[in-house]
């Protein structure tokens, strides 16, 4: 295992004309929860599509577990891999979005098998085993023949975390997942996260849940159009910020 699961190195996108990273440098550690919170805009939720290039970056280098993401390098030059070998690299990097994208005509444990089955070409009953256990971690072994239409928000979202986590994963990114969520069921959504905090898995939150950042993360890192202000410990960077930046933010959603 390379000394760092995530390490960004001067990472640049744009969309256009629009640039949205200017050059971000980050390494996350294995069994690291790093938190990243901001304003709307300031890039994090491309930076975590980036990661495993659902975005391609488009100059610096970003690795996980040691290994290139996206590209293979030949002397100086950057060479994308073909999409088969970036789905492979998928394969270890799970992710939770703002949105639950459960397929409605599955049920729970179907939506949570369809991938280790039709992806990794596991055997059914193994998987179905797997996801049965996954819905009992997530709290929900009562919904395994349910589908997502008589779900609630919090539940949908549970089944997502317990779909990513089928694949095995060394990585998992979470993008905003519980903002598109009703108030009250936020925390069960919270809970499986730190229980996955708990058992030692590498985790990037983009989030809004400050008390989340504070009680789970590792490190908090504060990203502003496009660069990362600030970073260090969540407890710390939450209670005496030291750029003016980070105060303005964190004085509005504190």
């Amino acid at each position: 295992m390379s000394d760092f699961m995530v390490k960004a190195e001067q990472v640049h996108k744009s969309f256009g004309r629009l640039e949205v990273l200017k050059g971000i440098d980050l390494q996350v550690s294995p069994s690291e929860v790093m938190c990243v919170v901001g304003p709307s805009g300031s890039g994090k939720s491309t930076f975590l599509r980036c990661i495993n290039h659902l975005e391609k970056i488009d100059a610096g280098r970003l690795y996980v577990d040691g290994e290139l993401v996206g590209y293979r390098q030949r002397g100086d030059k950057l060479h994308e891999l073909h999409e088969k070998e970036v789905a492979a690299q998928r394969r270890e990097i799970g992710m939770v979005f703002q949105r639950f994208n459960l397929f409605p005509h599955m049920t729970a444990v179907e939506n949570i098998m369809e991938a280790p089955v039709q992806v990794r070409r596991e055997s059914k009953a193994e998987v179905r085993q797997r996801a049965g256990e996954l819905l009992d971690r997530v709290g929900l072994a009562d919904k395994a023949t349910a589908y997502p239409g008589q779900l609630s928000g919090g539940q949908q979202q549970r089944v997502a975390i317990a779909r990513a986590l089928a694949m095995r994963p060394k990585l998992m990114l979470f993008d905003e997942p519980t903002s598109a969520l009703d108030p009250e069921l936020v925390g069960e959504v919270l809970e499986v996260m730190k229980q996955l905090a708990r058992d030692g898995m590498t985790m990037i939150v983009v989030t809004h849940e400050m008390g989340f950042a504070r009680e789970v993360g590792d490190s908090l890192v504060f990203m502003d159009d496009g660069i990362v202000v600030e970073s260090g410990n969540p407890r710390e960077v939450l209670a005496d910020p030291k750029h003016d930046r980070t105060k303005a933010f964190l004085s509005k959603v504190l």
